[in-house]
């Protein structure tokens, strides 16, 4: 008799349970599909993973992810004590002993906000008079101002934002999440990535899958020309040769799966037949043209051809319309060490009126309460000037949620009178991502993924907590 190895038997035993029981796989696939079917009337099926624990309140994620950091004093939390206190010494009992960026050893001068507050919509939340589009979309937003993070540098801040761990290879929020949730499309990859804007480069760890399988990272969309690159047939491939092609890789892909237990080996299966699919899919959903002109006025787009923002806040409802889980629009350009009074008024409006056309776009289709949109950066910039601008700040930022299951018009904490450090509702980027999950229906401390021996999760070791007071 011949030894077998205990890995040799259980590909042996996984050959034969995929040949033997094929009528059994195909009788369950027949009553998924039968079960999506009955259920086409009801808004939430029951066809998510098994990572959703209750009933969800959201189906999608769109993160408006202003890189750079955006000065919360400037924009969503006004300080007047500040103001009064401009250029003079700044208090040593805030910095004391305090972790700051480039500013450490320097002398340090209180630097108050020219920008003008005022009251909004019918709930009267403060924040800047700059946001003249977003003010009229004030009661259906939320702003957190008791945000804190543990990274002062824009990569590691991007990292602990997207994955919440600064080590590299750790599986970032959009993959979370359509891992837990699954994507309601076959045509498009579950999770987009957008980009505009100049400064800081992003890193595409932001958007990796991490330790996960590779089929649940996000796919970056270029913003000019094709949007995926490669994903066209060479000169003189017509459809039909490109199918036959990709069936005699997947019957390759196939047959060595049946001796190899390899997951991302079924990944690159399942990655071939979608960029197939994208041939078709992709340039239907970056064709604009077939948008009213009253849709294209109200983002602020004016050439079906552009590459902006406003183009991509558009496109971001066309994508959750066709059933991507996760999409993330980076917009560059908030690192206002310098110039900000003039550069920080540039940023605002390259991205106020889009950002409010998809509010209240996606309000009027019906898909807000299915939507969460978060809006901010990776951390706040400090209550001290550095020359013209303001440096990278930790201990308080401000973001916004605006759609299902989040209150409108609320304020959820606060910062101490000069807008140092959040002292009320104090949120960490984990509490973010437990409520982000606990929103999908997720439990945020069950949710794990085993890697190495070890079980993790998207909230880190210690786990976040679900900002309750913000939900509706």
């Amino acid at each position: 008799m011949i030894a077998t190895s205990p890995d040799h038997a259980l590909q042996v035993n996984r050959r034969s349970f995929l040949g033997q029981s094929f009528s059994g796989l195909g009788t369950m696939a027949l009553g998924s599909i039968l079960a999506r079917q009955a259920q086409a009337g009801d808004a939430w099926p029951a066809y998510y993973r098994d990572g959703v624990h209750h009933r969800p309140r959201i189906k999608n994620i769109i993160h408006l992810c202003m890189a750079g950091g955006p000065s919360h004093i400037d924009t969503f939390d006004p300080k007047p004590e500040l103001t009064k206190l401009h250029g003079k010494a700044f208090p040593d009992s805030f910095t004391k002993g305090q972790q700051l960026a480039q500013l450490q050893g320097m002398k340090l001068l209180a630097r108050g906000s020219k920008s003008e507050f005022s009251r909004h919509g019918e709930s009267g939340l403060e924040f800047s008079n700059s946001f003249k589009h977003m003010a009229e979309v004030a009661d259906d937003l939320c702003i957190l101002r008791g945000m804190q993070t543990e990274q002062i540098n824009h990569d590691p801040a991007h990292a602990f934002m997207n994955t919440g761990s600064i080590i590299k290879g750790r599986p970032c929020m959009g993959s979370w999440t359509l891992y837990g949730l699954g994507a309601e499309t076959e045509e498009l990859p579950g999770y987009v990535v957008l980009m505009t804007g100049g400064g800081q480069p992003i890193s595409s760890q932001q958007w990796s899958a991490g330790f996960l399988p590779s089929r649940y990272q996000g796919v970056l969309f270029q913003s000019k020309g094709d949007a995926v690159h490669y994903v066209g047939n060479p000169a003189g491939i017509c459809q039909s040769t490109q199918r036959q092609v990709i069936d005699e890789i997947k019957s390759l892909n196939q047959s060595l799966s049946n001796h190899v237990i390899d997951r991302e080996l079924e990944a690159r299966i399942s990655q071939y037949e979608m960029a197939f699919r994208m041939q078709t899919s992709v340039p239907e959903l970056t064709d604009i043209a077939g948008e009213s002109k009253q849709t294209m006025e109200a983002y602020g787009v004016k050439e079906a051809g552009e590459g902006t923002y406003a183009k991509n806040c558009l496109l971001a409802r066309r994508l959750v319309e066709r059933g991507v889980r996760f999409v993330q629009l980076y917009h560059r350009g908030w690192d206002n060490h310098s110039k900000l009074d003039i550069e920080l008024p540039k940023r605002i409006q390259e991205v106020d009126q889009a950002s409010a056309a998809l509010i209240a776009d996606l309000k009027q289709r019906g898909l807000l309460d299915e939507t969460l949109i978060i809006w901010g950066g990776e951390f706040g910039r400090t209550p001290m000037g550095q020359g013209t601008g303001r440096d990278h700040h930790i201990n308080a930022f401000s973001l916004l949620l605006a759609g299902g299951g989040i209150k409108g018009g609320h304020i959820h904490g606060a910062t101490d009178e000069l807008g140092y450090r959040a002292v009320d509702g104090v949120a960490s980027v984990h509490d973010l991502h437990a409520t982000m999950q606990h929103l999908c229906g997720i439990d945020p401390h069950a949710f794990t993924h085993k890697f190495q021996g070890l079980e993790f999760k998207l909230t880190g070791v210690e786990g976040g907590k679900v900002i309750k007071d913000i939900l509706a």
